[in-house]
């Protein structure tokens, strides 16, 4: 073999993997990548979701509703409950015109004798939104209340749901 030979055998090789690696990077991109309208899947169910994050748990999706809201002198209380998750939250509007103090959401979860399981709280200082983590299983109830510094007001509670 001639080395001019050599060399263009050698130059065939390198553009065969020059050519292989665009195209394996550029199937891992399109691997990547997700596609308009992919939906993610939850990460958690039911009971699972205790003490999850609804956002980091793709909980927070077209399927999640508010039940119940709860009004304590303009700071809001909405009860969320996610179906694609079985699980529900606490979400908190301090929308008061004076936001002064914080203000307090709690999410509660009853079992079907009334007795309180577990209870979540999250605090929303001056005016803003903020939530709860969640509490889940679709055969408990559950029930938001809200209040806040100062103790002006009596603590407020929705009915469950």
């Amino acid at each position: 073999m001639t080395e001019d030979h050599i060399a263009k055998e050698g130059s065939m090789k390198k553009n065969s993997m020059i050519k292989a690696a665009a195209v394996t990077g550029a199937a891992m991109t399109a691997v990547l990548i997700p596609l308009g309208g992919t939906s993610y899947a939850a990460g958690c169910n039911s009971t699972g979701c205790d003490n999850k994050g609804p956002v980091s748990m793709n909980c927070d999706d077209q399927y999640t509703s508010t039940v119940r809201t709860v009004n304590n002198n303009e700071r809001i209380a909405e009860l969320r409950w996610s179906s694609t998750c079985d699980a529900a939250w606490v979400r908190v509007h301090n929308t008061s015109s004076n936001p002064t103090y914080n203000a307090f959401g709690y999410i509660e979860k009853y079992n079907s004798s009334g007795t309180l399981l577990k209870s979540l709280s999250v605090a929303v200082p001056d005016s803003g939104n903020d939530w709860s983590n969640m509490l889940g299983g679709a055969s408990y109830y559950y029930r938001v209340c809200i209040s806040f510094q100062g103790n002006e007001y009596p603590l407020k509670c929705s009915t469950k749901f």
